[in-house]
């Protein structure tokens, strides 16, 4: 699922390209994507995007006329640009409302302008991605999860949402109502440079591991938005994963840890998985895969070392 960072760059690259612009039509394959009926989606046809605004995950184009599309991509949503090929002469304009082709069982909606189309893609058999048009900031608020905006709160803000409810470190920092925009990806390489267990208690950490995971949380998200600007450059965010090589932790099971080189681990739960270091989060001591541990039992290694002596030299 796209995180702070991924939907930082997708609103960055949509400023430069559609807002002050307006959005002649949008057209809709899958019935299932828009899930509000009034405002009608022709409402927001000829209407200037004249703001555009991050809510957690969800991307909201501020059209005139206080009107609202909201777009959550959930896991498999993506966006892409598709510039008109050839600029416009004295002789040959756009022609109006010729926007790309939607092709694939994987297209759900196009947003056409004069100048190019912004396309919405779903891959995967389940079809999460929604879409719904709103009016006024009242309505807009009701699409806002709540959470935190990291880069607004200082420490003392942060550890009050932190242990408002005691959970595990890794459900607390991917809680929406927590903290905006942070999801399993982003949410592993925060613990990993913060050197805490996904599996800690929230009402058990220290002062000073409590201070620790707060500047993890911003640098790690600061970081990656940082190196996806220099990834893409002036071009528009395609192929967003949540997989990245150059991550410390998340996707590398059974790679090593950049840090110390021992293997990367993984917790598995229904379509999700954490990724941790055990030598560098959690002091070396394997955490119990419910698959796994469950199925060997007794002859489950409870410790890196004696994992490590299972794999033999």
């Amino acid at each position: 699922m796209p995180e702070l960072p991924d939907v930082t760059l997708y609103i960055e690259a949509l400023e430069k390209r559609i807002r002050d612009r307006p959005l002649e039509r949008v057209r809709l394959v899958s019935p299932f994507l828009l899930r509000t009926v009034e405002p009608p989606i022709a409402a927001a046809h000829g209407r200037r995007v004249r703001r555009l605004r991050r809510l957690g995950k969800r991307i909201a184009l501020g059209l005139e006329g206080d009107l609202w599309l909201v777009l959550h991509l959930m896991i498999n949503g993506r966006l892409h640009w598709k510039a008109c090929r050839s600029a416009p002469t004295p002789r040959r304009r756009w022609e109006p409302g010729k926007g790309a082709k939607l092709a694939g069982r994987h297209a759900l909606a196009a947003f056409d302008f004069a100048h190019g189309t912004l396309t919405l893609t779903e891959f995967g058999p389940k079809k999460r991605a929604s879409l719904h048009l709103v009016r006024g900031e009242n309505a807009l608020a009701e699409h806002d999860p709540g959470g935190l905006e990291l880069f607004e709160i200082d420490l003392d803000a942060f550890r009050a949402a932190l242990t408002r409810e005691n959970h595990t470190l890794k459900r607390a920092l991917t809680d929406p109502r927590l903290f905006s925009g942070i999801g399993n990806a982003y949410s592993d390489e925060i613990l990993h440079r913060a050197r805490l267990s996904p599996l800690a208690m929230t009402d058990r950490l220290s002062d000073e591991e409590t201070a620790r995971l707060y500047e993890a949380t911003r640098a790690t998200l600061a970081d990656w938005v940082g190196r996806l600007r220099d990834h893409y450059g002036e071009e528009f965010p395609e192929k967003v994963t949540a997989f990245r090589p150059d991550m410390a932790v998340h996707g590398r099971y059974r790679l090593p840890c950049p840090d110390c080189g021992t293997a990367v681990q993984r917790i598995r739960y229904a379509d999700n998985e954490t990724n941790y270091c055990p030598r560098c989060q959690t002091g070396g001591q394997l955490l119990a895969d419910r698959a796994v541990s469950r199925l060997l039992r007794k002859d489950w290694p409870r410790t890196i070392d004696e994992l490590e002596r299972l794999a033999g030299p």
